[in-house]
């Protein structure tokens, strides 16, 4: 199953940013749950954060994001590229 990197960047002030964080982390978390989200957190500095997903397809991905708070209220932008790890790749399919 292919891998994907999607970077997230913020476009709201930070104070919409973080009013919503607890619903995109809860929504964040029901990916992991699905199988999809691998591992995701924030860049230094909260200028936006990054997800490895695994998914079928990249029509998949970006449907994966559908409902994310941070995509609904037009919080953040989002960049999804199909990523094809090489070196250390044995870290995601223990």
């Amino acid at each position: 199953m292919p891998y994907f990197v999607v970077t997230i960047e913020y476009i709201q002030d930070m104070s919409v940013v973080e009013e919503h964080t607890p619903a995109h982390r809860a929504f964040s978390a029901g990916l992991k749950e699905r199988g999809l989200l691998l591992m995701s957190g924030p860049f230094n500095p909260r200028t936006g954060g990054m997800l490895l997903l695994k998914a079928e397809s990249v029509n998949d991905a970006v449907a994966a994001f559908e409902d994310d708070p941070f995509k609904k209220l037009d919080i953040a932008k989002y960049d999804i590229r199909e990523w094809i790890p090489k070196v250390g790749i044995e870290l995601f399919e223990q």
